[in-house]
């Protein structure tokens, strides 16, 4: 019997690197949360309802005892026909969980479901594992599958599971890599039985693997040997180019200062090194600002996705905005006003927002944005879901100016900007050391991706605890146009522009 106990989460992981079955087992405190709220909730709410794709069912409840569920499945594999979720089941040591099976006197059929909106390789491994499992156990398999969800699919009415998901028959893959999974069982377990007394650890090089299929939880802990300022801080090149010129032995900044590189990429390693003195492109920038008018507006949209709708006119992981905060100025030398929206929890926030949008916005104002495609793409899906609104909706999405350009092409620049544009980062490079814009600062809620999960998880919390959470969304919001006024101040002073 292999030594190593393990389910198909472990042989996945150790698919994409045998150390991280180590790490888990000896240094299970050096593993960073990489996981997105968010994302794990969609990934919940789409297997609770794909269990209903066949039609009644009965559950394996999940037991710390694994043998019980395995015992409890034994059951209800006798009670042909019938689909069973969760069926549990070992051989040698291996352990696995069926989304769905369904089962009859001719055999069984599995359904690994997916969350996803396409079919990546660790889920066909995912499946073949289940298959070797259950095959060795003297199973008639008739057929593997993997259900996963389908982009296209709107919402109108009652939810239609058999639009919702794509079901793939990938039976000939999964018995093509039976011998492969064998291998790799017997390769784990030697792997582990090695290093198995948590003192000798073995050595891994560190390569695409700590990204792909997913980013690793101890990536920090496999990079920590690595010097200040190595390659892999180099903002927005292919992590497939960083690993080309870490294993020609280039690593820090002082290797890679001479490589035939992109431009942008020389100019960060180059500020770095030399702490040069910002960079201010003031005719660029000029240029920039002269695109600007009055009435000026500052906008930014918080949004959620939902990978199963809940709302007609949705589909799967649409960007669906809930709230927004917007600073403006009427006039030269005017006061800074603030305006702002948040749906109420539970509901589709759009038509309410939208409307809001309109009466807030007058048309033919000049609008900012930071990163402007994703505002616009969102008042864009708010137009074509609302033709009544759509003329003034298109209106304020054709004057949308993008605050991002003078950062993003270089018009200024600076060392502590790390080679990002992103707000998040150039905000602190302009403002050192200004706790009025320190994100971390904020009550609740410091970056999109937890504004979008408070949000959607608002109706599973007390009327108190919703306040709050309002009160964190609404100052973390506030916070991103906020930021936005303050870098348009500063681009004008630093252009020596006292106005526009």
């Amino acid at each position: 019997m292999n030594c190593i106990y393990l389910s198909k989460s472990k042989y996945c992981k150790a698919k994409q690197c045998n150390k991280i079955l180590w790490l888990e087992k000896y240094k299970s405190s050096e593993a960073v949360n990489v996981e997105n709220e968010s994302a794990l909730e969609n990934g919940t709410k789409v297997g609770e309802i794909a269990k209903n794709y066949f039609g009644k069912y009965t559950n394996i409840e999940f037991n710390s005892d694994l043998s019980k569920m395995i015992l409890d499945t034994e059951l209800q594999l006798k009670n042909k026909p019938n689909i069973i979720t969760e069926a549990s089941f070992n051989f040698d040591n291996n352990f696995c969980s069926v989304d769905i099976l369904k089962n009859d006197i001719n055999g069984i059929e599995i359904y690994e479901v997916k969350s996803s909106t396409d079919i990546h390789d660790i889920y066909l491994d995912d499946v073949s594992y289940q298959y070797y499992v259950l095959d060795n156990l003297g199973f008639n398999i008739k057929s593997v599958h993997i259900m996963y969800i389908n982009s296209e699919y709107v919402r109108n009415g009652e939810l239609e599971l058999e639009k919702l998901f794509n079901i793939k028959d990938i039976t000939e893959i999964a018995i093509s890599k039976q011998n492969e999974i064998q291998e790799k069982i017997k390769e784990i377990n030697e792997y582990m039985q090695k290093y198995d007394n948590g003192e000798n650890e073995p050595e891994k090089k560190i390569s695409m693997n700590c990204f792909d299929p997913y980013e690793c939880a101890y990536c920090n802990y496999c990079t920590k040997a690595l010097p200040k300022n190595n390659v892999f801080d180099i903002r927005k090149m292919q992590k497939s180019k960083k690993f080309k010129l870490f294993n020609e032995g280039k690593i820090s900044f002082e290797d890679i200062l001479y490589e035939d590189i992109n431009e942008k990429y020389l100019e960060q390693i180059d500020f770095e090194l030399n702490d040069k003195e910002p960079k201010i492109e003031k005719d660029k920038i000029r240029d920039f600002l002269d695109t600007l008018s009055y009435p000026l507006y500052f906008l930014d949209f918080e949004t959620f996705q939902q990978a199963i709708p809940e709302y007609d006119g949705v589909s799967p992981y649409m960007q669906i905005p809930f709230q927004y905060s917007l600073h403006y100025i009427e006039e030269e030398n005017g006061k800074l006003q603030h305006k702002e929206f948040l749906a109420e929890a539970g509901i589709d926030p759009r038509r309410t927002l939208a409307e809001s949008l309109v009466k807030d916005i007058p048309k033919n104002v000049c609008v900012t944005a930071y990163n402007m495609s994703f505002e616009k793409s969102v008042i864009k899906k708010l137009a074509e879901a609302y033709p009544d609104l759509s003329e003034h909706l298109l209106n304020i999405r054709n004057n949308i100016k993008d605050l991002m350009i003078p950062f993003k092409e270089r018009y200024y620049y600076c060392k502590a900007m790390q080679g990002s544009y992103s707000i998040k980062y150039v905000l602190p490079a302009l403002f050192p050391n200004d706790p009025e814009l320190d994100y971390h600062n904020l009550p609740v809620v410091h970056n999109g991706g937890e504004a979008s999960y408070a949000y959607s998880d608002l109706v599973n919390h007390t009327k108190e605890e919703q306040d709050e959470i309002r009160n964190g969304l609404l100052v973390y919001c506030g916070l991103d146009t906020l930021a936005m006024v303050k870098v348009w101040e500063k681009l004008k002073e630093v252009a020596n522009i006292i106005n526009i």
